[in-house]
């Protein structure tokens, strides 16, 4: 029987991670995070929970990287502390990966595997030819799996633009040799689900940012994500087209740039980049910067811009700043900001929601359609998407004919089977979101989210008390410290008040023989509940310290 199990990314954005099995055979089609919700205060970013794979230890052969986005390997330093495989993954994606390890210490050096489109590799029973895709970043594949039960195509990110900008694109003839063959099953990607009609071409992004560089007068300063190296370059064309220098700024743009530049995905001409020092030795309308942060990242080089802290760009009135990304749910109000102080220093700013300067990485409806339409799978899985994406996925499959007993909605978990030309889904292995704050790994569980969120919305009350340990005698206190809570000042009644009733709680020990102090510090933590919520309807997070002497 073929089992293939999603440990993540079907119900969620991100944390793509989708194991294949036959017999002894495991592999794993890519390893990603997710960044964290609101709900997960302090946590730099979530990745899957390894607990089945820990469990199959001995039968995990390989990991397949479709690309290099940090949803697909962002978890990959995380697995390869616990595996020591094979990792096949495209030239780009490789190096990105192997920049992302210089921030780990890892138990032995992985075993890399560059593979193109076009290639085949075997693994077991399985066979994998990777499949050229365009996608927001270069040097992305889709999959084709020949297995023992059938062949399973699995398209990785991908959309279909009819004029890409660079020479990548979603090999459509490939798709539909394996479509002719006979596909069991099709596991295709519903981010843009919901979204009707094509993607945007790259081309008519270029449009737009070509209509910029030819009204500017002053500094372009253009933000995109440091892995879209198409739309980079794009711009570094259009600065050499109307005479500007180019400068990179913020330490992924500056990294990955090189390392497209050493593959040869991207092109600079000669004498053509400057650093930031030199910014000042050249008018105004002859430069164009290039860097991070269009989600409004707290340190990245744009944000920096925008409050006036970067060291060496200072903006000014004439600058035209580009936004060339969309704005991903949940950093809205970051991105907004940035844009307002922009136009406070008095720039001009760009962005998706005025124009038309970024483009989808993900195919919309009618995309989808033509994807289903010629790789004509028995099977369909809708994957890497909120389960809302699924279900739409799911409900275009069905107004495209196929049967509703072939079209199988998976969650996170959720196996699915594929036995003599059937299928269905399985059982439900264990799966789970792991947190990383910092160094630390699987830490921080839901206890500790729900005293941070409590602290962030109605900060902390400490009572210090010291007593008699015998006697129940106070010694010292008590004293009652605050911090987010009210203004000691002006709050000095209601901190009074609580000192009293924290008073009550100790005098009604001192006639008692035997005293258990937790049993103490959880009657003043009730108390203090109850009582600052009915005066004030607060409720703060409450650290009775109880010292006996």
């Amino acid at each position: 029987m073929l089992k293939i199990i999603p440990l993540g990314g079907l119900g969620e954005i991100g944390l793509n991670m989708m194991v294949m099995e036959y017999g002894q055979h495991l592999i794993v089609i890519d390893a990603g995070l997710m960044f964290p919700d609101d709900y997960m205060p302090g946590i730099d970013f979530v990745i899957p929970d390894l607990q089945y794979l820990q469990q199959n230890r001995d039968r995990v052969k390989a990991v397949i990287l479709t690309h290099g986005h940090e949803d697909h390997i962002g978890a990959m330093p995380f697995f390869l502390r616990e595996f020591s495989v094979p990792v096949y993954g495209t030239c780009f994606t490789l190096e990105l990966l192997k920049q992302k390890l210089k921030e780990h210490e890892l138990p032995q050096q992985p075993d890399f595997r560059t593979i193109s489109a076009g290639d085949t590799t075997s693994i077991g029973p399985f066979s994998i030819e990777y499949i050229s895709v365009n996608h927001s970043i270069i040097d992305g594949v889709g999959l084709a799996i020949d297995t023992p039960e059938g062949i399973v195509v699995h398209s990785g990110d991908f959309r279909l633009d009819p004029t890409p900008v660079d020479s990548q694109s979603t090999d459509l003839i490939r798709f539909a040799h394996f479509g002719a063959k006979g596909v069991l099953a099709l596991f295709s990607d519903s981010t843009n689900a919901e979204k009707e009609g094509f993607t945007l071409s790259e081309k008519s992004v270029r449009k737009t940012l070509r209509e910029i560089f030819q009204t500017s007068k002053g500094r372009i300063i253009v933000s995109s994500f440091a892995s879209n190296i198409t739309r980079i370059q794009q711009v570094i064309d259009l600065a050499a087209e109307f005479d500007r220098k180019v400068v990179f700024s913020g330490k992924s743009m500056v990294t990955n740039i090189r390392l497209a530049t050493e593959q040869g995905f991207a092109n600079i001409p000669d004498d053509m980049e400057i650093n930031e020092r030199q910014i000042a030795m050249f008018p105004d309308e002859n430069i164009t910067i290039i860097t991070t942060g269009s989600q409004g990242e707290p340190l990245s080089a744009l944000t920096r811009m925008a409050h006036g802290h970067h060291k060496a760009i200072k903006i000014k009135p004439n600058d035209k700043i580009i936004l060339s990304s969309r704005f991903i749910p949940g950093n809205e109000n970051a991105i907004t900001s940035i844009i307002n102080s922009f136009y406070h220093m008095g720039a001009d700013v760009v962005y998706e929601k005025v124009s038309d300067i970024h483009t989808s990485g993900h195919a919309k409806r009618e995309e989808l359609k033509i994807m289903l339409s010629i790789v004509k799978p028995r099977y369909f899985v809708p994957i890497h998407g909120e389960y809302r994406h699924l279900v739409k996925h799911s409900q275009l499959a069905l107004d495209m004919g196929m049967p509703e007993n072939r079209v199988l909605l998976a969650e996170d978990g959720r196996t699915i089977c594929f036995k003599d030309n059937e299928a269905g889904l399985g059982e439900t292995v264990h799966t789970g979101r792991i947190l990383v704050d910092g160094k630390g790994v699987g830490d921080v569980e839901e206890i500790i989210l729900r005293d941070r969120k409590r602290l962030s919305g109605d900060g902390i009350v400490i009572v210090l008390l010291a007593v008699n340990e015998h006697s129940g005698e106070t010694i010292y206190g008590p004293d009652i410290i605050s911090r987010g809570f009210v203004i000691e000042e002006q709050g000095a009644l209601i901190l009074e008040n609580a000192k009293a009733m924290v008073a009550e709680v100790l005098a009604d020990l001192e006639c008692t023989s035997s005293i258990d102090w937790t049993e103490v510090k959880a009657d003043i933590h009730k108390r203090l509940k109850r009582f600052f919520y009915n005066i004030i309807k607060r409720s703060p997070l409450i650290l009775p310290i109880v010292i006996p002497m």
